[in-house]
């Protein structure tokens, strides 16, 4: 995507160069090429108590969430009441608990500032083409979905991390710029990522990532949410669906 792409009904968001984000995110230049080393082709891996998924060509739904919007005491308490449930049950479970709770917007909801919220959305738009396809995406008082694929060797783990630490060091410049002292962290460390297995499951959580405006009860259509794929200032964008097999 070219620097100086502006988005109809976004021009308020901030231009933020690839040149600036490739310093700001850490990821070396020697990653973007296909066949870089050390880079997994399709693998589960864990960081904490939530494994990943990664492959180099499947689409994912990815839900990052701020660090205060599920203090580690609620994850805690949550984990221990998983447990008194059949292994196969747990994770439809947990997904179901967590989305409930993340929606009611517990915690500061930094990202319902209009001028953070920009910033993140120009995030996720910056290396569309170049690390990876991005399909969709919707940003939340206090959490992010995004609907992408990985290319050229980039993987989701990469790719999120990348988001995750530009995006905080803007949102700590924003708080001290208001007086606002926190050291806190501003991302939870953990992501949640799902494998998209077909048409059908592509169709299902694409209307799922634009319909969560609406489920919180922000707009009463999607088309209203400004930082959403759905919104009518983002339709230039190559928006794509399921790869034919």
């Amino acid at each position: 995507m070219d620097d100086s792409k502006i988005i109809p009904g976004n021009i308020s968001l901030p231009a933020i160069t690839k040149k600036i984000a490739i310093q700001e995110n850490g990821v070396p230049r020697t990653s973007l090429g296909s066949g870089a080393r050390g880079v997994p082709g399709n693998a589960w891996h864990s960081r904490g108590y939530l494994p990943h998924f990664e492959s180099s060509e499947a689409i994912q739904h990815v839900m990052f969430h701020l660090a205060d919007s599920l203090p580690q005491t609620d994850l805690r308490r949550l984990e221990a009441e998983l447990k008194s449930l059949p292994a196969g049950q747990r994770d439809t479970e947990r997904r179901r608990r967590l989305d409930a709770w993340i929606d009611a917007g517990h915690g500061s909801c930094a990202l319902r500032n209009p001028s953070i919220a920009a910033m993140v959305q120009q995030t996720l738009l910056i290396f569309d083409s170049e690390r990876y396809r991005l399909i969709a995406w919707v940003i939340m008082p206090n959490h992010v979905h995004v609907l992408f694929q990985p290319i050229n060797g980039w993987t989701v783990h990469k790719v999120v991390a990348a988001w995750k630490k530009f995006t905080a060091r803007k949102i700590c410049d924003a708080r001290r710029a208001n007086n606002q002292t926190s050291r806190a962290r501003v991302w939870h460390r953990e992501y949640w990522d799902r494998i998209i297995r077909d048409p059908k499951h592509f169709d299902k959580t694409l209307q799922y990532i634009h319909q969560n405006p609406v489920k919180a009860r922000l707009v009463a259509v999607p088309e209203n949410w400004p930082w959403s794929s759905a919104f009518p200032g983002n339709a230039n964008l190559p928006i794509g669906g399921f790869p034919a097999r």
